[in-house]
């Protein structure tokens, strides 16, 4: 149920700019993070549930790169506040905080929990990793890499 009551709101496209976040994507999991504001955050659809996602994220303008992102509260870490955190399948030479940052988020991976230790998040995520670079090489999802959302300056956009 849950799958269906998403599909119907994606792809879904998101543009902001790149924050600093909790600061333990890299340092604590050595799976580094693109954040976007609260503002952005705040501005999700009531219907995309909080978890796991994956389709196709670009850095001011640059190359388009398969992602996984987690919305929600990382229950492992006990989040104060709504987050989203993405991932890129691309390793960055430098920060790119300030940046502006696009996602087409394509589809549902699974839903957020809590895990008993770090090393079960990470093996958690290195699979969700796994299981979206899988994906995004469908013909079906690997089209969203050239959509015309990631050659625009704009960031309204309508599919």
């Amino acid at each position: 149920m849950c799958k269906v009551k998403m599909t119907s709101i994606l792809p879904y496209f998101i543009a902001g700019k790149v924050v600093k976040g909790f600061g333990r994507g890299s340092k604590q999991l050595g799976i580094p993070t693109a954040n976007y504001s609260e503002d952005v955050v705040d501005k999700l659809p009531t219907k995309l549930d909080c978890g796991v996602y994956y389709g196709w994220a670009q850095v001011d303008n640059g190359q388009v790169y398969k992602m996984v992102m987690n919305v929600g509260w990382s229950p492992y870490y006990n989040n104060k506040y709504k987050s989203m955190e993405t991932h890129i399948l691309h390793s960055f030479l430098d920060d790119f905080y300030g940046s502006n940052l696009k996602t087409a988020v394509l589809g549902y991976l699974r839903p957020e929990r809590d895990f008993p230790a770090l090393n079960d998040l990470i093996t958690a995520i290195k699979n969700d990793i796994s299981q979206a670079s899988s994906l995004l090489d469908l013909p079906e999802a690997a089209k969203y890499k050239s959509n015309n959302f990631f050659n625009t300056d704009s960031t309204d956009f309508t599919p």
